[in-house]
């Protein structure tokens, strides 16, 4: 049986990430780069390390990574989604393999490691979060959600990986950071306000709960404040040093952000004015 598994790196102007992303994943035999237009040497690099290459205008990475699974020749009957930013373990890639012998489930969703610097956000990252990134082909579709995707049309059912992958979220910078956390507020700000099930709040799936404790706090007001105190103190970001302090307070100005384009979406404020 095939063990082995193709990987799906998304890219935008990601030379100073690339790279390293690669020698991650230098084992693996089949990587595909789906590219978004960069003009810097990200498409040189991709090349240069053997990868496959596609290339796509942006709009949501549901329907990017759903276009990647249509129109690439994998090599391999299973995929694992990483961006440019992360980074492969030794071990990750062991339990995937043990998963792919297995085969009993369509696909797995993966926990990161949120590192700022070389410190790893373990309470103010909300260690552990969850997105679908394994799966096999033909049995998992993506659908857009707020600044990301969820995974959709499972046929298997879906597990979890014990796992992280590692996340590199600042290594362009915080304020390539900022720039795009304003794009994602507003992305977020257009959503309409999520289905609240007080019963989820007390799932055994950490997923759900997660996601239902998210449409319960969208109806609050001072999110920004609220934010800042569930990391900092009710998850006990302060033992994260310094580098949690500020991971806390850049989260508070993300839902002071989403707050920002809701008020302008509901006011019908003209900007142009």
């Amino acid at each position: 049986m095939d063990d082995h598994f193709s990987i799906i790196i998304l890219t935008q102007d990601e030379e100073l990430n690339l790279s390293t992303c690669l020698k991650s994943i230098i084992w693996c035999d089949d990587v595909i780069v789906i590219d978004s237009g960069s003009s810097d040497r990200t498409l040189e690099i991709a090349r240069a390390g053997g990868c496959k290459i596609l290339q796509r205008k942006f709009d949501n990475f549901g329907d990017q990574r759903n276009y990647v699974l249509d129109h690439a020749d994998f090599k391999h009957a299973w995929v694992f989604h990483l961006d440019a930013d992360e980074r492969f373990t030794e071990a990750l890639r062991r339990e995937c393999e043990e998963k792919i012998a297995e085969d009993t489930l369509s696909g797995f969703l993966v926990p990161s490691k949120l590192m700022l610097g070389q410190q790893w956000l373990k309470r103010t990252g909300c260690y552990p979060v969850y997105q679908m990134r394994f799966h096999k082909l033909g049995e998992v579709r993506f659908i857009p959600y707020g600044h990301g995707q969820r995974e959709t049309e499972s046929k298997r059912g879906i597990g979890t990986l014990r796992e992280p992958y590692i996340h590199y979220n600042f290594s362009k910078g915080l304020a390539d950071w900022c720039r795009r956390h304003v794009a994602y507020a507003e992305r977020e700000a257009k959503l309409e306000a999520p289905v609240f099930k007080m019963g989820d709040l007390f799932a055994r799936d950490a997923v759900l709960r997660r996601r239902t404790l998210k449409a319960l706090t969208w109806r609050f007001p001072f999110r920004p404040l609220l934010k800042f105190c569930y990391l900092y103190f009710l998850r006990r970001g302060f033992l994260d040093g310094v580098a949690g302090f500020k991971y806390a307070l850049m989260n508070g100005y993300y839902e002071f952000m989403v707050g920002l384009f809701k008020w302008e979406q509901i006011n019908k404020i003209d900007t142009l004015k």
